[in-house]
């Protein structure tokens, strides 16, 4: 049985990010690449976000997996890109990733910059953009029904 990618290129995950995650090919552009570490948050391989840094050793490993076991991620979506071609040594990547976590919708919102070394592209860095976060659901009223379901008025039950 046949897995879309989590990356949104509509592919089968085996012949799009899968390979790439699993170290069995590399990421022809920086685009693919931006796409398999997104996937890789997604099924939680933080060993490949890490091996697809140019520096790794200031990242915080325990943040980066509960950030992608916590999240629930809906989309990638790719805004622009400059350069980071095949032939190219460093490019450019502009996208959003959506997710909700503790109730809240949000989006990481980057532009990230990669470079080439030894015909591998790898994560630079990035300049983030906050967003602003956004109620998954409905923010439920003081007097309104308490949405567990008991009965009682939100307040005199879960909103205590």
């Amino acid at each position: 049985m046949s897995e879309l990618c989590p990356c949104g290129s509509g592919r089968d995950y085996a012949a799009c990010c899968g390979p790439v995650i699993a170290g069995k090919a590399k990421a022809p552009t920086a685009e693919s690449l931006m796409r398999s570490r997104y996937s890789a948050y997604v099924k939680g391989d933080i060993d490949h976000i890490l091996r697809s840094c140019v520096q790794n050793d200031d990242m915080d490993r325990e943040a980066t997996e509960n950030w992608s076991r916590e999240a629930d991620w809906k989309s990638l979506r790719i805004l622009r890109t400059e350069k980071g071609g095949a032939s190219d040594t460093e490019g450019v990547v502009e996208f959003v990733a959506e997710y909700v976590m503790d109730g809240l919708k949000d989006e990481h919102r980057e532009t990230a910059r990669f470079v080439k070394k030894d015909g591998t592209w790898l994560y630079d860095s990035g300049d983030v953009k906050t967003a602003t976060v956004v109620r998954a659901t409905p923010k439920v009223g003081r007097n309104e029904p308490c949405p567990c379901g008991s009965g009682k008025k939100y307040k005199q039950c879960c909103g205590k």
